[in-house]
């Protein structure tokens, strides 16, 4: 039995759809689960409850994280460390090996500019210190548990399932309502992006892979170093319209709040569009000799899924 939990959002319906490759169990856990393949098994439970996590975790030999909490600090600071130590109490007492979906916030201001994996923690928002402490939580229990654990972080991200992230929501859905794309900071920034089918793949692979526990790794991710207006161009060179970007200043990104959430919460993430913001994905390419896919061909793929959404 492999277990995503938190199996209802963009990464973890492209890992359950890329896990039967590699077992004929897999088990989707959350709050309103729906099958993504025909076998999948269904378990109802709130990552906030430690019974019901462990009653969850129960059998599996793999346990996947890949839930993304609504994007708020005081509900961040609040729910994730209760939700990570019940995953990894669960994952302790049942004996499965770990894999934690996370993001790149725990490393901030120039150290963004070429983000490895031996990148050190340098958060520089308050988001990003919340990063910081769940990575220590899951080392910590690596430590003194012997969980065996992966940690497999991406970019930004876009694709067919992606509602809410930044490009989906300032390029892709301006461009379909007719609208000039958006982007703030600087558009000759290098900024990347991950394409969620090929996180989802690499996710799996990673957790059916003895050898890569133990470590972290960058996801797959398009090594081109694309602008802010390179994405815009691909984007609209998909769907039509005007590529050319309108910027947004500070004031209106908070503005842009009331009718956006994610933007309520991003001033503070303006460093990863002041300056270059580039995700090397190197050594799972060269550990798997499996290459991303190309930022052009991604795009393509998203608009003609999403294209009656």
């Amino acid at each position: 039995m492999q277990t995503i939990l938190g199996a209802g959002g963009a990464i973890g319906i492209e890992l359950a759809k890329a896990l039967p490759n590699y077992t004929n169990k897999v088990r989707l856990v959350g709050r309103s689960p729906k099958n993504v393949n025909e076998s999948d098994e269904l378990m109802t439970a709130d990552l906030l409850d430690a019974k019901a996590i462990l009653s969850a975790v129960e059998g599996s030999e793999v346990v996947y994280l890949t839930a993304g909490l609504t994007y708020n600090t005081k509900l961040w600071q609040r729910d994730w460390p209760i939700v990570m130590k019940n995953v990894l109490d669960a994952c302790v007492a049942h004996k499965s090996r770990f894999v934690f979906f996370d993001n790149v916030y725990m490393i901030g201001g120039d150290n963004v500019n070429h983000i490895t994996e031996r990148s050190p923690f340098s958060p520089v928002s308050k988001k990003g210190k919340v990063r910081e402490e769940l990575n220590r939580m899951i080392f910590d229990s690596m430590n003194k548990h012997q969980l065996e654990t992966i940690i497999a972080r991406s970019a930004d991200f876009y694709g067919p399932n992606v509602t809410t992230s930044i490009v989906m929501e300032l390029m892709f859905k301006n461009l379909k309502k007719g609208k000039r794309p958006q982007w703030f900071g600087a558009p000759d920034k290098i900024h990347s992006n991950t394409f969620t089918p090929d996180a989802g793949k690499a996710i799996a692979l990673l957790g059916n892979t003895l050898d890569t526990f133990g470590e972290v790794w960058n996801v797959p991710t398009d090594p081109t170093p694309l602008t802010g207006q390179d994405w815009a161009n691909l984007f609209a060179e998909e769907m039509g319209g005007n590529a050319k970007l309108q910027i947004l200043p500070k004031w209106m990104i908070k503005a842009l709040g009331v009718f956006i959430p994610v933007m309520r919460e991003f001033p503070e993430m303006m460093y990863q569009y002041d300056r270059d913001y580039f995700f090397d994905s190197a050594k799972f390419t060269e550990r798997f000799n499996i290459s991303a896919t190309p930022a052009k061909e991604g795009v393509k793929a998203t608009v003609a899924a999403l294209k009656n959404s």
